[in-house]
């Protein structure tokens, strides 16, 4: 079997990545008559998160994308998967950050836990991987934070630091790589898209 295509898109906040992601795969759906599928990592947990939620769900309305909302555990949607699916799952920041307090409602969030972070990326790759195994794209949307200035509390540079990790090795398992700025794409691994 040949493994799918994975597409990693980064960029800062409303750069227009998931705009960008969402076009890519419309119109590779359409070439073969796909299902467009929507992996959601973020939760409303305040208005303006819920008013971003909205805003993306109206983008996709005009196209049929089924969307799985999932802020933590991704390996679970991997039994929704199809084959000839085209999967966009938006945002690896969103899912990062839910990951690592989760547990938190019972003291015993993931960040304070060793080990429980790289568990956690350990099983994201072996995710990855199986959606790839069905799917013929998968795109990857992710927010650039590490270029902010450099944080003070441990917290904030336990985050940046799994997040840089995280990005080099999708990178490297990616085929293609997109940095998006104001809207334009920046290819800086170009494969077939």
């Amino acid at each position: 079997m040949v493994r799918g295509k994975l597409t990693f898109i980064s960029g800062g906040v409303r750069s227009g990545k998931s705009a960008f992601a969402e076009k890519l795969l419309v119109e590779k759906a359409g070439n073969c008559g796909g299902r467009l599928v929507y992996i959601a990592s973020g939760t409303a947990t305040d208005a303006e998160m819920k008013k971003r939620i909205e805003t993306h769900r109206q983008d996709r309305a005009d196209y049929n994308w089924m969307t799985i909302e999932k802020p933590v555990k991704l390996e679970e949607v991997v039994p929704f998967i199809r084959k000839n699916d085209f999967v966009l799952w938006d945002c690896l920041t969103t899912w990062l950050a839910n990951e690592l307090y989760a547990g938190w409602e019972t003291g015993t969030a993931c960040i304070a836990r060793p080990n429980c972070m790289a568990r956690k990326e350990a099983q994201l790759y072996k995710t990855i991987e199986a959606i790839l195994a069905k799917a013929p794209q998968l795109v990857i949307v992710s927010n650039e934070v590490l270029d902010d200035l450099p944080p003070q509390d441990a917290e904030t540079k336990t985050y940046r630091r799994w997040l840089g990790v995280i990005h080099q090795k999708l990178v490297a398992r990616a085929d293609t790589a997109i940095e998006m700025e104001f809207g334009m794409p920046t290819f800086w691994k170009k494969g077939d898209a």
